[in-house]
């Protein structure tokens, strides 16, 4: 396979399944607002630097406190952020463009419907009363291709490159969607509040990455900083927590081309998982274990960039 096939096809799939993650989260927020009591809020500002774009914030908005508008729209459909979902979805279908022969032509139709319909309604994502629709239309869009890529696509190595990016880009997702949490997204009217706000944030953690009902099943208590991390960070069977994520990276890599520099790289982030305490995390917080596993995942995409697309 052309490097620069294996490139493209790592690079859709990781588009995909992070638009699918922003939508998620940003409705999640939405409506976490809507069932707080009268004088607590939600701090929109954390999403920005979790998703990477602070600096672009900054220099668009200034330093004044920004209003939900202006994050909701910049984190959707703002043309000169280039991490916005709308962008996001527009580099999927670039991506596909160029590969479209590699792929089922139902998969193109669906982007390519995705993408027409954000360019269509953008007014959407800044209106309260719609945005939960706009959102929910971009989150069964993004289902929808994944499954056609899941039943419709050759076991080949091409579809090992889907794979791998799906992991890395849904390990990272959880990652920087747990860091929301510790940047402490609902503001509470005194200390009396905080410990319910902070489970109630906790559950909107769980169902940004649709983990709330898997979540009581396995668990079958109430959520809490400690079981939510064990949940996100080291359950096995969930498809979106960090161990699961990595657990697939390990079940692909023997059916790829053997690269050393890989496989150095992973063995780095799954220990860092192992040995996470998520005890300990729920007292210090976190944020720097966080900032460490997105390190160990950037690394790692730096090793399957260099390994596999530079040739």
């Amino acid at each position: 396979m052309l490097s620069r096939v294996a490139d493209n096809l790592y690079w859709f799939s990781r588009y995909v399944r992070r638009a699918e993650n922003m939508a998620r989260l940003i409705d999640v927020n939405g409506q976490i607002q809507l069932d707080l009591p009268r004088g607590a809020h939600i701090a929109w500002r954390p999403l920005v630097n979790t998703l990477g774009a602070g600096a672009q914030f900054e220099r668009l908005h200034g330093g004044e406190t920004p209003h939900e508008a202006d994050v909701v729209r910049f984190l959707l459909v703002e043309p000169d952020n280039p991490v916005a979902l709308r962008n996001v979805v527009s580099h999927a279908r670039e991506t596909l463009r160029t590969v479209r022969e590699t792929l089922p032509q139902d998969c193109w139709v669906a982007i390519n419907d995705l993408h027409l319909y954000i360019e269509s309604n953008p007014e959407r994502a800044g209106s309260r009363r719609h945005r939960p629709e706009f959102l929910g239309r971009i989150v069964d869009g993004c289902m929808h291709v994944s499954a056609l890529l899941t039943a419709n696509v050759s076991r080949d190595t091409g579809y090992q490159f889907l794979r791998l990016g799906t992991a890395i880009e849904q390990a990272d997702m959880t990652s920087r969607i747990i860091d929301t949490a510790a940047a402490g997204l609902i503001q509470a009217r005194s200390d009396d509040d905080a410990e319910a706000f902070q489970a109630m944030q906790w559950m909107g953690v769980l169902r940004s990455l649709a983990a709330y009902q898997m979540y009581r099943r396995h668990l079958r208590q109430k959520v809490s900083v400690e079981l939510a991390l064990e949940f996100l960070l080291k359950n096995r069977e969930f498809p979106r927590s960090v161990l699961f994520c990595l657990s697939r990276i390990q079940g692909i890599l023997p059916q790829m081309p053997p690269r050393r520099q890989v496989e150095q790289v992973f063995r780095g982030a799954m220990g860092l998982v192992f040995d996470a305490n998520p005890t300990r995390l729920a007292v210090v917080g976190p944020g720097s274990f966080v900032d460490r596993l997105q390190q160990e995942l950037a690394a790692l995409h730096g090793a399957v960039h260099e390994s596999y697309f530079q040739a």
